[in-house]
């Protein structure tokens, strides 16, 4: 079969692998659509994922597909299932487990960044990742269930409440996510910040009150005219400058969420008084714990919109494109058909 494989720092080539053949605990999935997440970009440019990616690895962890082979164990899917899964693979043995802390398992498996993934033809899983898809969610939407999962954890751990008001710094395909969840948990008014025009009315669109360009705009002019206070900041760009800004912009008791991914060695500077004087929680989100599910319920019965973020269909041969053009960035949800090789 076709597969992207990672092998090395600025790497990436779609070449022939075996087919992977089914442990009997496991589901293989022949993929329909995977998605290019910003880890990938960062394990193209040798950062690393949520882990280590060792060379050699079949990379792409947001996939839906359809179910092509069954172990003998397997006993709640059939072939012709439609389904996605969830990439983290926890033990189930280890302290954080044991504990309620599952997506800080000691020994993650995580399938597209330490085990084989999607930007394949094929993909096998255990099955206790493999979720059911129903016929009314199509499989491009399906496809990122990984990804609102982990929004949805991130929403979970800011605690919005009824009538909050929330800044959303970046409209990419989290930040556009992340204003459709805090809407729907009750926020009462919601600005983005974001500097490309056409993802600021996307952003409205999807149910932001007010959409800044801080680059033309004064962003606290606009938070004081629209704000008595920042109760969440929601920092979904993954720039050194746009953390900083998060911690800076936010109001009294506010929240802020570093959700955007840096590269590892990424420092910002705070001023330690800013935190103590607004007494500020500055958290961020780590993958997706217990998500899944909720994931593709709130996709399936259209309470997260995708068609408009998704904006890209790649054949999985032209994979090198997304990494390489600079172009992609400016755009949304970039998916990979896997069908065409």
């Amino acid at each position: 079969m076709k597969a992207a494989v990672y092998f090395k720092k600025n790497d990436v080539r779609v070449v022939d692998v075996p087919t992977p053949e089914c442990k009997p605990d496991e589901v293989r999935i022949k993929i329909k659509y995977c998605g290019v997440c910003g880890t990938d970009l960062h394990i193209y440019h040798g950062d690393g994922g949520a882990t280590d990616v060792p060379e050699g690895t079949i990379i792409g962890h947001e996939f839906s597909g359809v179910v092509d082979k069954v172990g003998e164990r397997v006993t709640k899917f059939k072939v012709g299932d439609r389904v996605s899964a969830d990439p983290n693979d926890v033990c189930g043995e280890c302290y954080f487990c044991k504990n309620g802390k599952a997506h800080f398992c000691t020994n993650m498996k995580g399938y597209g960044t330490t085990y084989p993934g999607g930007f394949a033809e094929y993909v096998c899983v255990p099955e206790k990742q493999v979720y059911h898809i129903p016929d009314y969610l199509d499989f491009k939407t399906a496809s990122q269930s990984e990804t609102l999962s982990c929004c949805i954890n991130g929403i979970d751990l800011v605690n919005i409440k009824a009538g909050s008001n929330v800044l959303v710094i970046g409209a990419g395909p989290i930040g556009l996510m992340m204003i459709q969840l805090a809407r729907s948990n009750g926020a009462g008014r919601i600005m983005v910040s974001e500097l490309v025009e056409e993802k600021r009315e996307l952003a409205l669109k999807l149910g932001a009150d007010v959409a800044v360009d801080p680059k033309n705009e004064d962003i606290k002019a606009a938070i004081d005219r629209e704000f008595e206070n920042v109760d969440c900041v929601i920092e979904a760009a993954g720039t050194p400058f746009t953390q900083a800004q998060a911690i800076e912009l936010a109001g009294k008791t506010c929240t802020v969420m570093l959700f955007g991914l840096v590269p590892p060695d990424t420092e910002i500077k705070v001023k330690s008084f800013t935190i103590f004087n607004r007494e500020l929680t500055i958290t961020s989100s780590f993958i997706n714990p217990y998500t899944f599910s909720r994931s593709i319920r709130l996709l399936a019965n259209k309470r997260v919109l995708l068609d408009d973020i998704i904006t890209d269909i790649i054949p999985l041969e032209e994979i090198t494109r997304v990494f390489t053009d600079d172009s992609f960035r400016k755009r949304g949800k970039i998916l990979i058909d896997t069908t065409v090789v």
